[in-house]
């Protein structure tokens, strides 16, 4: 378990990294992380390194119900829309080549985008959906113009766990209130704080002072 979590933790490790982390010898330590591989609970990446495996992110997916996920999302959904005034949703990937709207905290605008909760999207278009299947810019999120509607711009970012995307929060908006360089700023700040909602407790996230101020 130690090993595990010590991959769980860095998000990528080598295996010289993963046995000095954990104080075992490197043949020890690969024959448990293949143990591991095996079971689905870690995979390797190109470079050889060793990641959380599907198992550890469907068992993390299981212990952080839906309800969990929305109830340690929403305080930071809120404070993105009483900084933006724009609409903020949290969507996980759905059924087949789609990804689902579970949480909004509304916009304060009086033209906001509004009750898509429940509503399917599809991954391919979609900020939400580049950003579930990976996707998105080096600089850590994804911008989408006219994607799933028209006049419709969106930003999204990840909500990472144990090295994983399993979530998506978007900033969702009418086209002529998000310009690219207002899009680009919303995105920095999305990405920072959504990487890190499962990372600590809520109540330790705060958006700088300075930036995302309403417009």
């Amino acid at each position: 378990m130690a090993l595990l979590s010590a991959v769980c933790t860095d998000g990528a490790v080598s295996l010289s990294d993963a046995a000095r982390l954990v104080d075992l010898s490197a043949s020890t330590a690969l024959r448990l992380l293949r143990t591991l591989e095996g079971s689905g609970f870690v995979s390797r990446d190109s470079a050889g390194n060793f990641r959380p495996g599907a198992s550890v992110i469907q068992l993390g997916a299981l212990a952080l119900s839906h309800e969990s996920l929305v109830s340690l999302c929403t305080p930071v959904m809120k404070e993105l829309v009483a900084r933006t005034g724009e609409s903020c949703y949290l969507s996980i990937t759905g059924p087949g080549e789609t990804g689902i709207y579970i949480a909004i905290v509304e916009g304060t605008h009086s033209i906001r985008h509004a009750s898509w909760v429940g509503r399917s999207i599809p991954l391919e278009g979609s900020a939400a959906g580049r950003i579930l299947t990976g996707g998105g810019t080096e600089n850590g999120f994804a911008v989408m113009r006219s994607g799933v509607e028209d006049d419709v711009t969106a930003v999204a970012a990840p909500v990472i766990m144990g090295g994983r995307t399993v979530a998506a929060l978007s900033i969702v908006a009418p086209s002529y209130r998000l310009d690219g360089t207002k899009a680009n700023k919303i995105g920095e700040e999305l990405a920072t704080v959504a990487k890190n909602i499962l990372a600590t407790p809520s109540k330790d996230h705060e958006l700088p002072q300075e930036s995302m101020e309403k417009k």
